[in-house]
């Protein structure tokens, strides 16, 4: 899987007239309340986000996953190093969302909720190391400052960007790809 290298096109952004420059926190804050419109109750969805750091939020209205096993994600960017890991899926999700539960060792990309009815996930010998969840799923998805890899059980590995910035289904598919066909080709190397 070739992935395109961004480090030169990506850099600091300097204010310039007529260009707002938005800071970390604001972008959080508006993520935040992005992805609080589905939970069921968002008042407890706020409570359950500061004090467990994780929230259910409905899956089928804004957004959907992909839910990845850890095993297909270390055969796709050739490592169990988190931070590698974390580098590999910015660039090959070309920034979209993407959080991980260490407990379960899961990753999850946040997708459109059409996502969920694209023919390649109704592929049930995909479905052990990848399944896009359903519309009405519930989710524990973290709060949007969880980033750090040594704290928490759930924590975001590529932060949204932005209220509704999503992963590109097309993006996850090659990914799901690649890391099946690492797999396959690591079994039989055995």
């Amino acid at each position: 899987m070739t992935i395109p290298d961004t480090t030169q096109t990506l850099g600091p952004v300097e204010a310039q007239p007529g260009v707002f420059v938005h800071t970390r926190a604001e972008r959080n804050l508006a993520v935040g309340q992005w992805l609080l419109l589905s939970a069921p109750d968002r008042e407890r969805a706020r409570t359950e986000w500061s004090m467990m750091g994780v929230a259910l939020l409905r899956c089928g209205a804004l957004f959907t996953a992909v839910r990845l096993s850890a095993t297909l994600v270390q055969a796709a960017s050739g490592t169990e190093d988190v931070q590698k890991i974390d580098g590999f899926l910015a660039e090959a999700l070309y920034g979209g969302p993407v959080f991980v539960d260490t407990h379960i060792q899961r990753y999850y990309i946040l997708v459109p909720r059409s996502a969920v009815d694209r023919r390649e996930w109704r592929d049930q010998s995909r479905q052990v190391h990848a399944e896009c969840l359903e519309p009405g799923c519930f989710l524990g998805v973290p709060d949007v400052i969880a980033t750090n890899p040594s704290l928490g059980r759930s924590r975001w590995c590529v932060p949204m960007d932005g209220p509704g910035h999503l992963c590109s289904p097309e993006a996850v598919s090659q990914l799901v790809a690649y890391g099946l066909h690492r797999l396959v080709e690591a079994t039989a190397g055995e």
